[in-house]
């Protein structure tokens, strides 16, 4: 079951979680994932109809996908509930899982990485190519690790 609802205007555009990953962001690469002069809620509905993918998953040992923007949920062909409700291993195919765990594990030390490329799958089985990702580690309020972030604006359909 997903963690929060499919971001909307009802819901503020998920403001607080979107807030996270801004400021993880920030934190990590020092530049402004999205315009820093716009309010926290305006940002939350930039990111989520953004024209670049962003993914964030949570820090359980196997985690779940936490968001997906409009960009992601197109990409790997999914409803918000589907997205969310799915550990993030699955949206590599099988054969490249463990190129993406080596990457977690290297974002985990260093914090982020900002040059990543990997194959991932859609649920219609499509595959492509994400280019020039950039991964960082998610920091709560209290500077403690609480998941990943992935950024994206260039991908291949294979």
């Amino acid at each position: 079951m997903a963690i929060f609802p499919k971001p909307s205007a009802d819901n503020r555009y998920l403001v607080d979680h979107v807030t996270l990953i801004r400021r993880s962001f920030k934190h990590w690469t020092g530049q402004d994932l999205v315009d820093p002069r716009l309010s926290d809620r305006s940002a939350a509905q930039v990111v989520f109809e953004a024209p670049f993918l962003l993914l964030s998953h949570n820090g359980a040992p196997d985690p779940i996908y936490t968001y997906g923007n409009q960009t992601a949920l197109q990409l790997f062909a999914m409803g918000w509930a589907e997205l969310t409700s799915m550990p993030s291993r699955l949206s590599a195919p099988p054969e490249n899982r463990d190129d993406r765990h080596s990457l977690l594990a290297t974002v985990n030390r260093q914090g982020f990485i900002d040059n990543y490329s990997g194959i991932r799958i859609a649920k219609t089985q499509q595959k492509f190519r994400l280019e020039n990702v950039i991964v960082w580690n998610l920091l709560d309020a209290q500077g403690q690790y609480c998941g990943q972030a992935a950024k994206c604006d260039r991908w291949v359909f294979l």
